[in-house]
């Protein structure tokens, strides 16, 4: 085989596996800083089943470091260490339902953007019947991951921790739409589980693909595997503006967007407010809502994920707006 058609079929491979967004600061992250306007509330209660420091030498016993209280309310960097395999259920003073964008967030505390402990999450509208988001992991499953591990953010879909401490990584409800037993409108409980990330059988954990995901391991401390932080609510159903949004609507167009957008809604009127934040949470645009069809220019902006907060007298609106 030509070795220059080897080259560019290897290169063109790994652009084709890097092809989530990456890390806090990078451009098109889903990163979400813990002071975002976007979230309007947090886990209120946490029910943990510990794991093991290192699930292949038990004697080493649970992990010990932390309990639930730490992983409730806003996150801060305290948390529960969930160990080799442990859990965690979060609930909620009210349901998160399925809005525009993201519907929540869960932290992790990982010290830097690379050593990544990772968690597989499920929901559930019934405290009984959970349902996983589809994890990917694209890293490479040939060499084991240590505690020098450079684990790579792009190559990593629907599994928390893949953000460094203080920054969420977001879960959209979409995504799980038209499963039986499931209402998507309604989520009352978050479960987080942690990847074990041993690449061989028999302590492997799989993505959708069935590929074992690769991350640091073992980690045999008192602060093994995934270190939960919080659990961020986006939209929450049955309170305040979100009621007043099933009879009402927001359209911010054209979405995707290349340099302006506008806004309509039955919303706008004196005194509103329109704000642009990134998915970290900076503040980006601050004007009066004065009008229907009012252009806002985001030309200068990085193409990637924004979100386009209208503050009312009745609360807050929230929508996602993708910058080309």
């Amino acid at each position: 085989m030509n070795l220059k058609f080897v080259f560019i079929f290897s290169f063109l491979s790994c652009v084709a596996l890097a092809q989530f967004p990456g890390p806090v600061g990078s451009i098109g992250t889903s990163a979400m800083y813990k002071d975002s306007s976007a979230f309007i509330a947090w886990g209120k209660t946490a029910s943990v089943t510990l794991g093991y420091q290192d699930i292949s030498n038990t004697s080493l016993g649970f992990v010990s470091t932390g309990t639930g209280t730490d992983a409730i309310a806003k996150a801060d960097g305290s948390v529960v260490s969930l160990g080799d395999g442990g859990s965690a259920v979060i609930s909620f003073s009210n349901p998160i339902t399925n809005g525009p964008g993201y519907d929540f967030a869960v932290f992790e505390n990982a010290f830097n953007d690379s050593f990544l402990e990772l968690a597989f999450v499920e929901v559930s509208s019934d405290g009984i019947n959970y349902f996983r988001f589809p994890p990917t992991s694209n890293s490479q499953y040939t060499v084991q991951y240590g505690n020098s591990a450079a684990v790579d953010a792009t190559k990593l879909d629907n599994l928390a921790g893949k953000y460094r401490a203080l920054y969420g990584t977001p879960f959209d409800l979409q995504q799980l739409v038209g499963i039986p037993l499931f209402n998507t409108n309604a989520v009352t409980h978050v479960k987080i589980i942690d990847v074990v990330g041993a690449i061989n059988a028999p302590y492997a954990t799989y993505d959708k693909n069935n590929n074992p995901v690769n991350d640091p391991w073992p980690t045999a401390f008192a602060s093994s595997g995934f270190d939960l932080d919080a659990v961020g609510v986006i939209n929450e159903a049955g309170v305040g503006i979100e009621e007043y949004e099933k009879n009402n609507f927001v359209l911010v167009y054209p979405n995707p967007v290349s340099s302006e957008f506008s806004v309509r809604s039955p919303v706008v009127g004196v005194g509103n407010l329109i704000k642009v934040f990134d998915t970290i949470g900076e503040e980006l645009l601050n004007e009066v809502l004065e009008h229907n069809n009012q252009s806002f220019d985001i030309s200068h902006l990085h193409s990637g994920v924004y979100l386009v907060c209208i503050e009312t007298k009745k609360g807050k609106i929230i929508t996602k707006l993708i910058k080309e």
